[in-house]
């Protein structure tokens, strides 16, 4: 039997119990055991696909065409292996799967109640998850905050597996420490509160992972033991770091994975992590900066920025950055703030690369379109994905194809030219107004073109990658871009579908109708992304160097004088 560890969070959302269950996965890894880890959101929403991001975070799309959890990503990072459908559950998927039972009678005429008929059925989601991947441990973690309405019966569920199986059921409460600035001492007590909630649904944390801005100190960590009722080992210090893939050697030098074992009556195996330890050294060696826009619009979150929006673009960048030794610079750009300024489109020369991500609607696309203009007038290196690569098409018609108004039917349905359009089933989905689970989704092949700049990075005719869309270059302009210098650069065979564009005589202007980012990992960064890099590298040591012309000549006029 699989051995079972719910990770809940304490005090407030956001302090990483996703990095912190992919993190323990990683190390239990390292030793050799089988992992796989699930998400459970404790939304009404069915899935993750109808979630405003700016809410919720990016949504997150497996090879099986699940609509996610950003969270998804990272254990897929982490873990370096595929999530799939049965990683993840909501509230709203554990009630619909319930209700159809009961539509089908599953239960035999018994009165169906909330509990235990939720909780159970979350169980054998759980279970069934290590019996289909053949874990040796299960990570499960809970969304929200202890002390939730929401969560409280996946806590349940959490409790009454732990009565029928004591000796295979371990929790991990991650928790968070301020430090207040005008008392300048760490504060416990908040952790103590959110352990007495967790003890009200039934649960004795076994391990707190304590974060704070700091490494906690001796007295902190003997109070929570006292206060808390767990051993003074079994509270783990992490501390603020500057990247989250150092956090498995934080956790591995508080001896995380002792403490999993002992409570399992597990011996000890050998550590193989040196590999990871190797990344993480190169992360933090990577000296040549590279400057990168993002231009979007699912940042901005009152006076805060939310770059959980575009987690998988971010660490995408990073992985190919570092792998080319270079410490990639991030800045967000406001795509509405170029719809209108000749001043903001002139500032874009300071970028090395830009990207324009998915995304939906009209709001921002002028400026996009404007920024991509830029991009492709002014040699910088570009990346366009999903809608990034139909505004691409979009501009290229308008400024090159002789296209005057070509636009995406999704912004503009009279479009003389609609060079971006629906697919016949979309069409007939969104009549029907059945949107959540039906764009094209999950993994498709596509044919990449030999001599192509697409071919160059990723070496291989036939590849698989994710999509989340509806809308797809319009085939019945195909030819007409084509013939004024448009490079098709892979298809989808099955129905002859534009998944690459680029343009040859760039140094790298490339736009993907899916995500490449969604598969880009530590270790084996994107060929895309490794393009994109490769090409601002380049552009940073050419305006590197003629800065230093520009120097260099006007010292010697001055000894001249």
């Amino acid at each position: 039997m699989a051995r079972y560890v719910f990770v809940v969070g304490g005090v407030m959302s956001g302090i990483g119990k996703g990095i912190t269950t992919a993190s323990v996965g990683n190390i239990l890894k390292s030793y050799g055991y089988r992992v796989t880890a699930i998400k459970i959101d404790p939304y009404i929403n069915v899935d993750a696909g109808t979630m405003n991001p700016v809410e919720h975070g990016e949504v997150f799309v497996t090879d099986d065409g699940l609509e996610c959890d950003q969270d998804i990503g990272n254990y897929e990072r982490f873990l370096d292996q595929n999530m799939y459908r049965l990683n993840y559950m909501t509230t709203g998927a554990v009630y619909q799967s319930v209700i159809t039972r009961e539509r089908n009678l599953f239960y035999q005429g018994k009165c169906v109640e909330v509990v235990p008929h939720i909780p159970e059925e979350v169980i054998a989601r759980i279970t069934q998850a290590g019996k289909k991947t053949k874990s040796d441990f299960v990570l499960v973690e809970i969304g929200g905050t202890v002390g939730e309405y929401q969560n409280l019966l996946f806590l349940e569920a959490a409790r009454m597996l732990k009565l029928r199986h004591p000796k295979d059921v371990l929790f991990i409460m991650v928790s968070y420490l301020p430090v207040p600035g005008t008392i300048g001492e760490m504060k416990t007590k908040p952790t103590q509160h959110a352990t007495r909630s967790l003890n009200s649904a039934g649960i004795q944390p076994d391990i707190i992972v304590a974060r704070a801005p700091v490494l906690l100190d001796r007295p902190r960590k003997q109070k929570i033991a006292v206060f808390c009722n767990i051993n003074e080992e079994d509270v783990i210090s992490a501390p603020d770091i500057q990247s989250v893939y150092e956090v498995p050697i934080n956790f591995a030098r508080d001896k995380i994975s002792e403490r999993i074992f002992l409570h399992f009556g597990i011996r000890s195996r050998a550590h193989r992590n040196g590999h990871w330890n190797n990344f993480v050294r190169r992360a933090r060696n990577a000296k040549k900066e590279v400057r990168i826009g993002i231009v979007g619009k699912y940042f901005a979150t009152g006076k805060f920025t939310l770059s959980d929006s575009y987690i998988s673009v971010i660490e995408a960048i990073k992985h190919s950055a570092w792998r080319q030794g270079c410490c990639p610079i991030i800045d967000w750009l406001a795509a509405e703030s170029y719809e209108n300024s000749a001043a903001a489109l002139l500032g874009l020369k300071r970028y090395d690369g830009i990207i324009v991500p998915g995304g939906f609607g009209s709001r921002g696309v002028e400026g996009k379109i404007k920024v991509i203009h830029y991009a492709r007038t002014h040699h910088i290196p570009y990346l366009g994905i999903c809608y990034g690569m139909q505004l691409a098409v979009i501009e290229f018609a308008r400024s090159l194809a002789g296209m005057p108004g070509a636009n995406s039917t999704e912004i503009d349905p009279k479009t003389p030219f609609p060079v971006i359009g629906l697919l016949e089933e979309q069409e007939t989905l969104l009549k029907e107004k059945k949107y959540g689970g039906s764009m094209r989704l999950g993994s498709y092949r596509c044919e990449v073109r030999p001599k192509t700049k697409s071919m160059r990075f990723y070496r291989e005719r036939n590849i698989t990658e994710r999509h989340r869309h509806r809308y797809e270059l319009n085939n019945k302009f195909r030819n007409q871009l084509e013939q004024h210098g448009l490079a098709v650069a892979g298809i989808h065979p099955q129905k002859n579908l534009v998944e690459i564009i680029e343009l040859p005589d760039h140094p790298f202007f490339v736009g993907t109708q899916f995500h490449p980012e969604f598969k880009s990992r530590p270790f084996h960064p994107h060929p895309l992304f490794n393009g994109l890099i490769m090409a601002a590298k380049t552009r940073c040591l050419g305006r590197a160097e003629k800065k230093w012309r520009r120097t260099t000549s006007r010292v010697t006029q001055k000894k001249q004088r």
